[in-house]
């Protein structure tokens, strides 16, 4: 498993995270036993939300009821968990308010069964944002030794430079839906200025050479995934030539298509980290087999042009 250290932090990171999105409806031993792959394999990155398994933090509930960590274990593992989605009944907003990042915080702590996150992304952009806001949240959290490091997800540039106006803590992560298939934030740059071609279109500003310019590490989540939730391309059929892509490169590497796709990802000189949101141990295992596969320039591009993005 590939690490490297977290800018910004004094955390050694590994670039597979397993998130657990999916947790909460798992049984105690299942859940043991998707944690264990994970760290056999090198995993130590759990990624949570508040909003995560239906009820407001049910799945880190489900986490830490299942694994009762000692002291010394909860120190050995890096706990990551987002606020600023709240549900209700015609559907849901977004919350950047001081006092609903406290709260959120104080309800995954308790979740947890710790007394600290180690690191805490705003979940999607509030339109009603208000920096000072967040920066009080910020402040008080650190200052209370509650959160260590704090990040993003989903944001633009504009809206982490908005962050920033008054945010002092660095912002470490920012956590953005990435795959082979659905990668506009690195194709865009590849077809810039070519008229008539949906993959010239700027969607998000630029945001992957920002992250690297401001040492932002890109956590991609749903790396599997065809489309926005519609489903993996792996074994698909509507995804035939990437997938002999796929079987050819994992058969050159001794490991499964999964593998593959996550290497896509981690090959990345960005230095980003896969969020894997999958409840079974073999699965784990077999995208931490990616983590640092060599893939090549013409690998790489391979792959590329076979999910049908534009190589001009």
């Amino acid at each position: 498993m590939k690490t490297f250290g977290l800018p910004g932090t004094s955390l050694d990171v590994p670039n597979v995270v397993a998130g657990m999105m999916r947790i909460a409806k798992m049984e105690d031993p299942a859940i043991r036993d998707l944690v264990q792959a994970c760290l056999d394999s090198g995993i130590n990155f759990f990624d949570h939300a508040d909003i995560y398994g239906g009820a407001l933090h049910r799945s880190e509930e489900r986490f830490a009821s299942a694994m009762s960590f000692t002291p010394s274990q909860r120190e050995s593992i890096v706990l990551q968990t987002k606020c600023g989605i709240v549900k209700c009944a015609a559907g849901a907003y977004f919350d950047f308010s001081a006092e609903h990042i406290l709260e959120s915080v104080d309800g995954s702590l308790k979740a947890l069964q710790t007394d600290y996150i180690d690191i805490l992304l705003l979940h999607r952009p509030d339109a009603l944002v208000e920096p000072e806001e967040v920066a009080k949240a910020f402040d008080a959290l650190e200052a209370s030794g509650k959160v260590r490091y704090f990040g993003v997800s989903n944001h633009t540039p504009g809206q982490i430079d908005l962050l920033k106006k008054s945010v002092r803590q660095p912002l470490v992560a920012n956590q953005l839906q990435l795959s082979i298939t659905h990668s506009p934030m690195v194709a865009q740059g590849m077809a810039m200025n070519m008229v008539d071609e949906d993959q010239a279109i700027t969607r998000d500003n630029g945001i992957v050479d920002y992250c690297r310019l401001h040492d932002i590490v890109v956590q991609a989540w749903s790396p599997y995934q065809g489309g926005f939730f519609t489903g993996v391309f792996l074994g698909d059929p509507k995804y035939a030539t990437l997938n002999h892509v796929l079987d050819r490169l994992a058969d050159k590497y001794g490991v499964t298509p999964m593998g593959i796709a996550t290497a896509w990802i981690t090959r990345h000189p960005a230095n980003m980290q896969v969020v894997t949101g999958t409840t079974q141990p073999s699965r784990i295992i077999e995208a931490a087999a990616g983590s640092d596969i060599p893939l090549t320039r013409e690998e790489w591009y391979d792959l590329f042009r076979a999910a049908d993005h534009i190589v001009p």
